[in-house]
């Protein structure tokens, strides 16, 4: 992969340091779960699939430590793989064998996913995308930009208008980097021109990633997606979201029971020593919305699309990957 979010180096856990992107491309090298803990707590490392792959690997260096269980539960609230892939590494016997098979797993559920996603754009796409979805955000090809990565694979011609994402600029700074170190056609724009150009027909479909979906079909996911859901409704446009089964939470009815994490204010007031508002100034900085089910066209997972009623097609979805893998 030209773009590579964690490397297992046997002794010590290497996460590129997404902090640091677009200006310099740099490992981070953990040696203990504190520092996994603390890589994800300031977004070293960041994307629902990237995060649980990381936690496992901290479970790894100390060793199923009772307290690395409960020090990277606390990291990050939203993103349910964190806590699928604590459980999974609760349950197994061999530590390193279980966290390398959900690496593996990731890349897997990622191909599968982007194959049923290419399928549903047309030649020529032009993809909206929020936030960043791709080889950063997972263990590699990513979610809704691994969409992009297979339909371009499969011969489509397809280019991405990524969103800044505002206010940690995860598009501005990782989807177009990540889009031009692959040669990815890609046009990077302000979050409030999203529907302008929607107005304007130069948009065909918006897919978004997910941190958590519940059973009815609501997405929590990077805040601003709910206002891209909206409008693309108003401009009847596909609206999908791209998440593998590690990111669906059977065990939460609907988005009101998702709990969304509110970061320090100085992420919006400026950035990297630079200050724009005026100090004391209140701040309110969720990380995440939650888009109501009704606005998604469809949920793109590695078992296929699941389309409304999403109680009852994410539950089959579900279903029927736990029956492959017995």
């Amino acid at each position: 992969m030209a773009v590579e979010a964690l490397r297992w180096r046997g002794d010590a856990l290497e996460l590129l340091d997404q902090r640091l992107l677009p200006r310099e491309a740099r490992y981070l090298r953990c040696e203990s779960a504190a520092q996994v803990a603390q890589a994800i707590r300031d977004m070293a490392v960041r994307g629902a699939p990237a995060i649980g792959c990381a936690a496992a690997f901290g479970i790894v260096l100390d060793r199923g430590d009772p307290r690395a269980f409960e020090v990277l539960a606390k990291s990050r609230p939203t993103a349910v793989n964190l806590f699928w892939a604590l459980e999974r590494m609760r349950a197994a016997s061999d530590l390193e064998a279980e966290a390398q098979a959900i690496l593996r797993e990731d890349v897997a559920a990622n191909r599968a996913l982007g194959r049923h996603g290419a399928a549903l754009l047309p030649d020529g796409a032009r993809v909206m995308t929020h936030c960043n979805t791709g080889a950063l955000a997972t263990a590699g090809h990513g979610t809704a930009l691994g969409i992009v990565r297979s339909a371009i694979e499969a011969g489509k011609r397809v280019s991405v208008i990524a969103n800044e994402t505002r206010p940690y600029l995860q598009g501005a700074r990782l989807t177009a980097w990540e889009c031009l170190q692959e040669g990815i056609p890609v046009t990077l724009i302000a979050d409030s021109v999203a529907g302008h150009l929607m107005q304007r027909g130069e948009v065909d479909v918006v897919i978004v990633g997910a941190d958590r979906v519940a059973a009815n079909g609501d997405v929590a996911n990077k805040i601003g997606t709910y206002a891209l859901a909206v409008l693309a409704q108003r401009h009847r446009l596909p609206f999908y979201v791209a998440a593998p089964l590690s990111s669906f939470d059977a065990g939460v009815a609907d988005g009101a029971a998702i709990p969304i994490e509110e970061r320090g204010g100085e992420e919006v007031t400026g950035y990297r020593g630079m200050r724009w508002a005026p100090p004391g100034v209140a701040v309110r900085n969720p990380a995440f919305d939650v888009t109501p089910a009704e606005l998604v066209t469809g949920i793109v997972c590695e078992a296929g699309v699941a389309r409304a009623p999403y109680r009852e097609s994410l539950a089959a979805m579900d279903a029927r990957s736990s029956g492959s893998r017995a």
